[in-house]
């Protein structure tokens, strides 16, 4: 049996903290500020938490992120890894990525962030797919004011 789960995350570039890093998929992205927001605000992981939580039906962002922030767990590595905790019997066999902002240019990075997501969602980088739009000035990510991710996951239930 299959499961798909979708997920969908945005947030503004950090106008505040200067030296705040972009972090997308995990990897830290250079020559662009970093997102707005309490964790590293790393809208691939956060939309890839969100589809996970869609498959298992048990939302981590919101109060169970929001506690570990507190907490000083600032990384949204710890909340994907909160997520894939849910899964159960289900495992995740591929995952598919759309970005969509006008800056930074994504297209040389796009390796490192499938390796990133490989290690940890233990799985081949070949099951990730990673597209980018600039958004064309339509959106306020098409205009260079952040970024905006959705994540489409499958995940099938061992043991069949």
């Amino acid at each position: 049996m299959d499961k798909t789960g979708i997920g969908q995350d945005s947030h503004r570039f950090d106008s505040v903290n200067a030296g705040k890093p972009l972090m997308l998929g995990g990897v830290r992205i250079p020559g662009c500020p970093g997102l707005l927001g309490n964790s590293d605000a790393d809208v691939v992981l956060h939309a890839l938490t969100n589809a996970v939580s869609g498959i298992s039906g048990s939302n981590i962002l919101g109060k169970i992120s929001d506690d570990m922030c507190r907490a000083g767990i600032t990384d949204s590595a710890a909340y994907l890894a909160k997520a894939l905790e849910t899964l159960g019997e289900y495992r995740i066999h591929h995952v598919s990525i759309s970005i969509e902002g006008k800056r930074p240019l994504l297209s040389p990075n796009i390796g490192k962030i499938k390796e990133s997501l490989a290690t940890l969602l233990s799985m081949q980088s070949s099951d990730i797919g990673i597209t980018a739009t600039t958004g064309e000035d339509l959106t306020a990510f098409g205009r260079g004011e952040g970024l905006q991710a959705f994540v489409i996951v499958t995940a099938h239930k061992t043991g069949l």
